[in-house]
C-alpha cells in the first residue's frame, strides 16, 4: 500500500513540493504557510479550495411504431459493446424481437430512422469513424462507439442487458466517492474511489446487478486525484482530524463522500436507511441475487452492507445531502435477511453475489424475501423474468363433496386474483406440469402453494379419478379423503356423504364379542386382529391380514369364520399343503364348526349339502378347474378366506379369474407378502376384497404404480397408503412378540475353485452372445434373458445341474457340509431350502453317504405324506429337512429347527424370509440362525444386492420407505454383464 508521508520525502523537496502546490492551486493563507507544514497538511488545505459544477443529461420518449433499443454488454470499460436493435410494435401492442441496425446507417444524420428520439440521437451523435487501410486495399471506414456514449445512455429508458432477455440497465450518473477511514494506530486515510488517471474522461463501473454508474472525470476530480497522491491515497495523523474535516466541506460539493470521522459540513442531513435491499437478475434460468445496502432511499450509492463510512455526503436529486449510516444495524439486517432466506444458505456467494440456478430456488427465494415484508427491499429490473402472484393454502381452498350414483363427486376451487379463478381440474393439470411448490400460471408467473396444500391436492389427484370438471372418488376411499380434506376450511357436502362416512366410523368403533365356541385364548394382538376383522365384516368391505409368518393369520380367520358361519357356509381356498393345516386348526380351535374338504367325490352333492356352521376347504389346484370354479361360483358365502392370498397375485392365471367370481358377504386374504415382486400383484388382491377401490389396471399403473416404481414418487406412495391402509393389517413379530427369539441373518460368502469360476465365466460369456445376436421382440427376448440366467444360477449352485459330464467338484457342496457338520455337533437341527429339486438331489445323496437322518419335501411329496413327514420331524425323526422352496415356504410349522440355510437365493428376499419363517414362529424357544451360501463374484452376488430394494416391499407401503418395481429387460441384463 502505497502511502504519502513528510518524513518520507528529502528536505529539497519540500521548498519544491509546495512551490508546486501554490502554482496548482493559487495563492490561499494556508498555501502562504507552507515552510512550517507537511505535505499532507498542504494537500488537506488545497483541498479545502476546490469547488466545481456538475453536469446533467437527460432523455425523453416519443410514441412511434418503431423504436430503437440499445443492447449493452459490458465487462468493464475495456471491455464493452453496444448494438442498436430496431423493434416493431406488434398487434398486441408489445414490440417484437427486433433486428440489428447497422452503425454506418446512424452515423450520418440524413440516414438515420425518423423514429429516433432525441435521447437516441445523442447516442448517435457519439458514433466515430475511422479508415481502416491495414486490412483493406482502399480503405474501408469503421463506426463504433467511444467511452464518452455512456454520457448519452445515462437516463435512456430503453438500454437492455444484450445477454439477458427484457432486462433493463439503469444507467446513472454519480461522482467519485472520497472516503475517509480511520487507521489503527491513530492514522486517517483520504481516498479517492475510483482511482482517476490523467487520461480518463470518464469511468464506467457495475454498482448493481441492473444498475452502471457513469462519472465524467472534470479538472476538479483530476486536482484532488493529484492532491491525494500516489494511488488516490493520502495518510494523515489523528490530529489532522479538524483540518480533514475542513477539506471534506471544501470538497463535498465536487465527490460524494464516505466517513469514518463524520461531515462537517453545512447541508441538510436526513435519516438514513438501513433496510437492506435485494437485487435479482434473471440469469439463464436463474437469478443472480446481491445484498445492498442505500442510505438515501431516493437517490445515491449503493453500499455493502455494514462496510465503508458512517457519515455520507452525496447529490441527491440536485441537492447536497448528508446521513449518518448505522453500521451495526445494516450488518446485523443484512444477516438477518441470510439467515431467513434457506435458499442463499445453499449456495455460495462470489464477490457478493450469488448465483441461483435452480427454477424452484429462485422461486422460494421470492417467498422467503416476500415473507420478510418490510425488512427487506426487494429491486428487480424492468422486465422481470419470474413473480409469484402470492402463496395460498388450505385456508384459500373451497371444496364441495356430493354423491353421483355410486360415487362421490368432488370439485373446488381457488381464487387467485380479483379476476383469476382455477378450478380443481385446472389445479390439478398445472400440478403435473410443475414441480416443487409452485405452479406456473403464464410465461414468468408463478403460485406457490404451501406444502401441505400441494401434499393435500396430490393426494386427492391419487385418490381420485378425472370427471370433466370433477373428481370422482370411490366410497370405500372415504376414510383417506376425509383425513385429506380434515383441515380445508372451506368445505361443503351433502347429507349423503355424511352418513356414509357415520356408517364406517360406527362399524370402526364396534366392539364385537369373542364368539363362545372358540377353543383357544388369543393373545392381545390377535384379538386386536379378530376386531378390526369383525369391523370391517360389519362394514360390508373385503380385508387384507398380511401379518407376518408365524403370528396366527390362521386362528384370527377362524374366530371371524366363527362369529358368522350361523348365517351360512364359509369358504377357505388354501394350498394343498396348507388345507390339511386348516382342517386340524379348526377341529382343534372351532370344534363345533363343521369341515369338508372339497376332493374327487361327488362334489355338487357337497355343495348342495352345505349350510349354517359349514366350512368347505379347496385347494388352489381345484379352483383353477373350470367346472369346479362354475360350482363353487353359484353359491354366496358368508364368508371367504383365501390363505396364502399371493397365490392369485398374477392376475392372468386361471386361479386368480376364478377367484374373482366368487360371490361372498365378506372376503378376507391372509398373506405374509401381499407384494412379492411388483405393485400390479396388490392391485389384483385388492380387486378380490374390493373391487373398483383402485381403479382399473390402467388406472392404477397411471395414478400409482408408474409414479411409485419409476419416478419414486412419494406423494403417489403416500396415497396409496392411505387408500389401502383401512383394509389391510400387518404385524411383524419384532412388533408383537416380545418374547420370541432371536433372529440372526448371515451371507457365507462361498469362493468358487479356479475351474469352477473358469466354468461359470465361459457360460456367462456365451449367454451374453446368444444374447447380442437375438432379435427376439420384448416378450420372448425377456424369457431368453431370463432362461441364461437360470443355467448362470445354476452354475453357482452345483456344475453338475448344467454339464454333468465335466464332473467338476462343487465348492458350494463342501462348505454346506462345513457347516452342517458343525451344527450337528452341537446338536442344532436344520431346514436347507433350495428352489431347484434336482440340486435337492444331490444334497440327498451327500447327506445318505454321510449317513445324516433327513425328511425330504417338495412339490411332487403327497399332501398326506407331507404332514406326515413334518409331525415326524418335530418329533426328532431327522436332524436335517431337505425343502423346496416354494413347496415348502408356507404353511408349515417346524419349531424343531433352529438353523435355516438357503443354498442360492431367490430373487425377493420376503419368499425366503417366509421359509425362514417355518422355523422362526410361536412356539420356538431357542434363537434362529439363518444361512445364505452366495457364490462370490457371482449373478448370486447380484442378486442379494436387489434384495436391498425388494426387502418387505408391503411393509415399505405400509411404513413409508421405499417401493421397488418389476425388473426389466436391461436389469436382466446387467446382471450377467460385468
Amino acid at each position: 500500500m502505497a502511502r504519502f508521508h513528510y518524513e518520507d520525502l528529502p528536505e529539497a523537496l519540500h521548498t519544491e513540493l509546495a512551490e508546486a502546490l501554490r502554482e496548482e492551486i493559487g495563492s490561499h493563507p494556508i498555501i502562504n504557510a507552507v515552510r512550517c507544514q507537511e505535505p499532507w497538511e498542504l494537500s488537506l488545505g488545497a483541498l479545502a479550495n476546490l469547488a466545481g459544477p456538475v453536469a446533467a443529461n437527460g432523455a425523453t420518449a416519443v410514441h412511434s411504431t418503431f423504436r430503437v433499443i440499445w443492447k449493452l454488454r459490458f465487462k468493464s470499460l475495456s471491455s464493452w459493446e453496444l448494438m442498436p436493435i430496431e423493434q416493431k410494435r406488434s398487434a398486441r401492442g408489445g414490440w417484437t424481437k427486433g433486428k440489428a441496425i447497422a452503425l454506418k446507417r446512424l452515423h450520418s444524420v440524413s440516414d438515420r430512422p425518423d423514429y429516433l428520439t432525441p435521447d437516441d440521437e445523442q447516442i448517435c451523435d457519439t458514433l466515430k469513424t475511422q479508415r481502416d487501410t491495414q486490412r483493406y486495399y482502399y480503405g474501408k471506414s469503421t463506426y463504433e462507439f467511444k467511452d464518452k456514449t455512456f454520457l448519452a445512455l445515462v437516463g435512456h429508458p430503453r438500454v437492455f442487458w444484450a445477454d439477458t432477455e427484457n432486462v433493463r440497465v439503469d444507467i446513472v450518473k454519480g461522482e467519485p466517492e472520497l472516503v475517509v477511514k480511520r487507521l489503527p494506530g491513530d492514522r486517517l486515510r483520504l481516498e479517492l474511489v475510483p482511482g482517476i488517471q490523467k487520461e480518463s474522461a470518464v469511468l464506467v463501473f457495475k454498482e448493481t446487478p441492473t444498475r452502471l454508474k457513469v462519472i465524467e472525470v472534470n479538472d476538479n476530480h483530476r486536482r484532488i486525484a493529484e492532491l491525494l497522491g500516489a494511488h488516490h491515497r493520502l495518510e494523515v495523523p489523528a490530529q489532522a482530524h479538524d483540518q480533514v474535516l475542513q477539506a471534506i466541506a471544501a470538497v463535498s460539493s465536487l465527490v460524494t463522500v464516505q466517513s469514518d470521522i463524520g461531515g462537517g459540513v453545512a447541508v441538510e442531513e436526513v435519516p438514513s436507511d438501513a433496510t437492506p435491499r435485494v437485487h435479482l437478475l434473471p440469469a439463464g434460468e436463474g437469478l443472480k441475487v446481491s445484498l445492498l445496502t442505500h442510505p438515501f432511499p431516493e437517490g445515491g450509492s449503493y453500499y455493502t452492507p455494514g462496510q465503508g463510512g458512517a457519515t455520507v455526503i452525496a447529490e441527491v436529486e440536485g441537492q447536497r445531502l448528508q446521513t449518518q449510516r448505522d453500521l451495526k444495524e445494516e450488518r446485523k439486517r443484512a444477516k438477518a435477511v441470510k439467515t431467513a432466506c434457506e435458499v442463499l444458505q445453499t449456495y455460495k456467494a462470489k464477490k457478493g453475489e450469488w448465483l441461483i440456478e435452480e427454477l424452484s430456488d429462485c422461486l422460494e427465494l421470492l417467498l422467503q424475501l416476500k415473507a420478510l415484508g418490510d425488512r427487506v427491499r426487494i429491486e428487480w429490473p424492468e422486465g422481470e423474468k419470474f413473480r409469484v402472484s402470492q402463496q395460498l393454502g388450505l385456508s384459500d381452498f373451497k371444496m364441495n363433496i356430493r354423491r353421483q350414483k355410486d360415487w362421490f363427486a368432488a370439485s373446488g376451487e381457488v381464487q387467485v386474483s380479483e379476476d383469476q379463478v382455477l378450478d380443481m381440474q385446472q389445479l390439478m393439470t398445472l400440478l403435473e406440469g410443475t414441480p416443487g411448490k409452485f405452479i406456473e400460471l403464464s410465461d414468468g408467473q408463478f403460485l406457490a402453494l404451501t406444502d401441505e396444500f400441494r401434499k393435500r391436492l396430490q393426494t386427492l389427484k391419487h385418490l381420485s379419478e378425472s370427471n370433466g370438471k370433477e373428481l370422482r372418488v370411490h366410497g370405500l376411499a372415504a376414510l383417506a379423503l376425509d383425513d385429506m380434506v380434515e383441515d380445508v376450511e372451506q368445505l361443503k357436502v351433502d347429507k349423503a356423504w355424511k352418513t356414509h362416512l357415520k356408517r364406517i366410523k360406527t362399524a370402526r368403533s364396534l366392539e364385537p364379542q369373542m364368539p363362545t365356541e372358540l377353543q383357544a385364548t388369543l393373545r392381545d394382538y390377535q384379538r386386536e386382529g379378530y376386531t378390526w376383522l369383525a369391523r370391517l365384516a360389519h362394514w360390508g368391505v373385503g380385508a387384507c391380514l398380511a401379518d407376518d409368518m408365524g403370528l396366527g393369520k390362521t386362528l384370527q380367520a377362524i374366530a371371524v369364520i366363527l362369529s358368522r358361519c350361523s348365517e351360512g357356509p364359509s369358504l377357505v381356498i388354501a394350498p394343498t399343503s396348507v388345507g390339511l393345516n386348516w382342517m386340524s386348526e379348526t377341529e382343534r380351535f372351532a370344534p363345533s364348526l363343521q369341515v369338508q374338504v372339497l376332493g374327487s367325490g361327488d362334489r355338487q352333492k357337497l355343495l348342495d349339502s352345505l349350510g349354517a356352521n359349514d366350512l368347505l376347504i379347496c385347494s388352489y389346484g381345484l379352483l383353477q378347474q373350470k367346472e369346479v370354479a362354475a360350482m363353487l361360483a353359484k353359491l354366496t358365502w358368508e364368508t371367504i378366506v383365501l390363505d396364502e392370498a399371493q397365490a392369485i397375485k398374477n392376475t392372468a392365471t386361471k386361479r386368480s379369474q376364478s377367484a374373482m367370481a366368487l360371490q361372498s358377504n365378506f372376503k378376507v386374504i391372509t398373506t405374509g407378502t401381499p407384494i412379492e415382486n411388483h405393485l400390479g400383484e396388490l392391485w389384483n388382491l385388492f380387486r378380490f376384497i374390493n373391487p373398483g377401490l383402485l381403479g382399473s389396471l390402467d388406472s392404477f399403473n397411471q395414478r400409482f404404480a408408474y409414479p411409485i416404481e419409476r419416478e419414486k414418487d412419494d406423494a403417489a406412495r403416500e396415497a396409496l397408503r392411505r387408500l389401502i391402509q383401512p383394509f389391510i393389517l400387518r404385524r411383524t413379530k419384532d412388533q408383537v412378540l416380545k418374547e420370541l427369539p432371536s433372529r440372526t441373518e448371515i451371507t457365507l460368502q462361498v469362493e468358487l475353485s479356479p475351474e469352477e469360476m473358469a466354468f461359470y465365466e465361459a457360460l456367462r460369456r456365451e449367454a451374453i452372445e446368444k444374447l447380442s445376436d437375438s432379435e427376439a421382440e420384448a416378450g420372448p427376448k425377456h424369457l431368453q434373458v431370463l432362461a441364461e440366467i437360470m443355467r448362470l444360477r445354476r452354475a453357482c449352485c452345483n456344475p453338475r445341474l448344467v454339464r454333468p459330464e465335466m464332473g467338476l467338484a462343487s465348492t458350494k457342496l463342501q462348505q454346506f457340509g462345513e457347516v452342517l457338520e458343525e451344527l450337528l455337533d452341537n446338536n442344532h437341527k436344520a431346514l436347507v431350502f433350495s428352489q431347484f429339486v434336482d440340486h435337492l438331489t444331490i444334497l440327498r445323496e451327500y447327506l445318505d453317504k454321510q449317513q445324516i437322518p433327513y425328511q425330504y419335501l417338495d412339490g411332487s411329496t403327497p399332501a398326506k405324506q407331507r404332514k406326515i413327514r413334518v409331525d415326524a420331524f418335530q418329533q426328532g425323526d431327522g436332524d436335517v429337512f431337505l425343502i423346496s422352496l416354494k413347496a415348502g415356504g408356507t404353511g408349515l410349522n417346524l419349531t424343531a429347527a433352529d438353523y435355516v440355510i438357503h443354498m442360492d437365493p431367490w430373487w425377493n428376499p420376503a419368499v425366503e424370509d417366509q421359509a425362514s419363517d417355518r422355523a422362526h414362529r410361536i412356539g420356538q424357544q431357542r434363537p434362529v440362525t439363518i444361512y445364505r451360501l452366495v457364490a462370490k463374484g457371482t449373478i448370486e452376488d447380484k442378486i442379494v444386492a436387489l434384495h436391498q430394494t425388494k426387502r418387505d416391499l408391503a411393509d415399505s407401503l405400509l411404513t413409508g420407505s421405499d417401493v421397488s418395481g418389476k425388473i426389466s429387460t436391461d436389469e436382466l441384463l446387467s446382471l450377467i454383464q460385468n
